[in-house]
């Protein structure tokens, strides 16, 4: 590998003229300059960004630590995130969990020894200490979709608006017999699409029903259980609404199983709106969560955290979702976006 040294025999100059030229930060005449630069070119000489940011104490990386990569709630995010990094001068290190925190705090102890300049989790529990004693610390941290209250910067979904929205408008259509399948109650966010469910059906003075009401599902196989859970407790809701696309997708699969027709029968609803959403049959009505967008403000907000020479209170930035009318909920709209949580 081509050295500084080299390049500096090839221009005629010193080592320290290499330096400053290629730095751009101080002054060097035109000619030294592109002397330096044809060196550089000739000799296709990389300086060493490790060796950079050990001077600079800065190495333009970020850290992203999610917890499960094949999530389909992440690559619009992640490519958010991307987007903003690029645009300024900063790689991103991606980093999956499985949702074990001790993994999590190995990656977090490995992207510090290697300088990261500020890390996004999207992993944030309860347990999430480490999190905490990061910001306590001044260390550069965002949290992005999950968040710990207002104790940490962070760039997430309007839930409880969101929730409500989506409940809302069932009952709107008609609905009133509406069952609510959600995720496990230790993620905030679950609580909240669960707390709009509730609010909207006491506005309409329907009378909450707990056999009407799953929690702790993950994924389409859950979904599927447990709208036959639902069933199995001589409960026949006229709508569903699902706290995630995939957990509506198993809805829908069980449902057909049954020999029962969406939405002709029981309309289905989700929250997400996942590339699948539109290719399932029938299409999806689902909350639409802005993920690029999440993903572009928390790396913006990170690195305006980089940048900072104080320490700023936290942030907490929330996004609506938008109401995104398709075939699985009878409604004359079909195919509308709504916007929503303003």
């Amino acid at each position: 590998m081509v050295n500084i040294k080299e390049v500096a025999e090839r221009a005629g100059v010193s080592p320290s003229t290499v330096s400053r030229a290629l730095s751009g930060r101080v002054a060097v005449s035109p000619e030294t300059k592109e002397k330096v630069m044809r060196a550089v070119r000739e000799l296709n000489y990389q300086p060493n960004a490790l060796a950079k940011g050990l001077k600079e104490g800065r190495s333009r990386t970020i850290g992203l630590i999610i917890p499960n990569v094949r999530n389909l709630v992440f690559p619009a995010a992640i490519k958010g995130i991307t987007d903003v990094a690029k645009k300024y001068g900063y790689t991103v290190i991606l980093c999956n969990t499985d949702e074990d925190i001790e993994t999590e705090k190995a990656y977090v102890d490995n992207l510090r020894k290697r300088l990261v300049d500020g890390l996004i989790f999207s992993t944030a529990t309860a347990a999430s200490t480490h999190i905490l004693e990061l910001k306590e610390q001044g260390f550069p941290v965002v949290l992005m979709i999950r968040h710990l209250e207002d104790k940490v910067d962070a760039v997430i979904v309007d839930n409880f608006r969101g929730g409500y929205e989506a409940t809302k408008f069932l009952i709107e259509r008609g609905y009133r017999r509406i069952a609510f399948v959600n995720g496990t109650l230790e993620l905030d966010l679950y609580r909240q699409r669960f707390a709009g469910y509730q609010a909207a059906l006491a506005e309409a003075g329907i009378a909450y029903n707990e056999d009407l009401v799953v929690h702790g599902t993950r994924d389409w196989e859950d979904g599927y259980r447990a709208i036959l859970t639902i069933l199995e407790r001589g409960q026949r809701p006229d709508a569903v609404f699902a706290a995630s696309d995939p957990k509506a997708l198993g809805v829908i699969k069980a449902l057909k199983a049954k020999g029962l027709r969406v939405p002709d029968d029981i309309a289905v609803m989700g929250y997400d709106n996942l590339d699948m959403s539109e290719l399932m049959d029938p299409p999806l009505t689902t909350m639409a969560q802005p993920f690029y967008e999440v993903g572009q403000r928390a790396a913006e907000r990170l690195i305006k955290l980089i940048n900072s020479k104080r320490k700023n209170k936290p942030v907490v930035e929330r996004l609506p979702a938008q109401l995104l009318v398709r075939s699985s909920v009878d409604y004359g709209l079909a195919g509308q976006v709504i916007a929503t949580g303003k």
